[in-house]
């Protein structure tokens, strides 16, 4: 991403007042049922912002954030609708990230883009596994629509200012 895009995608994201707010009861629900969906260790509505990554919605997680420089989403958000990491270990990437080498000890990643109106990539609804996984087209499909919700809840609750 360039850095005028940079910008204004952080500006959308600051717009709806969003980080460091409440949990949500719906979002939580979600999340819940998106990781029992997947059995997924962990399943998050990751936010992210200029300098790290904050937990709108976080099931099995206890830290509220992450720095964005160890951040999986990052990578995320720059894809056109998703990110898959089969295995995080044998990925070039991520291999000597310190959430794969200590805890959480991702070994699989799964994130689908959550963007607001304009476009702008706000962050991902994620699941993180301690095994190595594949995932098949309709377990993806079944993510990015999962994340077309988690967009409608957001925006029901936090209006662009």
């Amino acid at each position: 991403m360039n850095h005028e895009y940079e910008k204004a995608r952080i500006a959308a994201l600051e717009s709806l007042d969003i980080l460091d707010t409440s949990p949500s009861k719906q979002l939580d629900e979600l999340t819940k049922a998106v990781q029992e969906e997947f059995n997924a260790k962990t399943c998050l509505v990751s936010l992210v912002a200029e300098d790290r990554q904050w937990f709108k919605s976080r099931q099995c997680m206890d830290a509220t954030e992450t720095p964005r420089n160890i951040s999986f989403c990052t990578y995320a958000i720059a894809e056109e609708e998703y990110l898959i990491v089969p295995d995080a270990k044998a990925d070039k990437l991520f291999a000597n990230n310190p959430l794969v080498t200590g805890s959480p000890f991702i070994r699989a990643y799964a994130g689908a883009i959550l963007r607001n109106k304009d476009g702008y990539e706000l962050g991902t609804l994620c699941l993180l596994f301690d095994e190595p996984r594949d995932f098949l087209d309709v377990e993806i499909e079944s993510l990015k629509n999962h994340a077309r919700t988690v967009e409608t809840i957001i925006f029901s609750e936090h209006l662009p200012a």
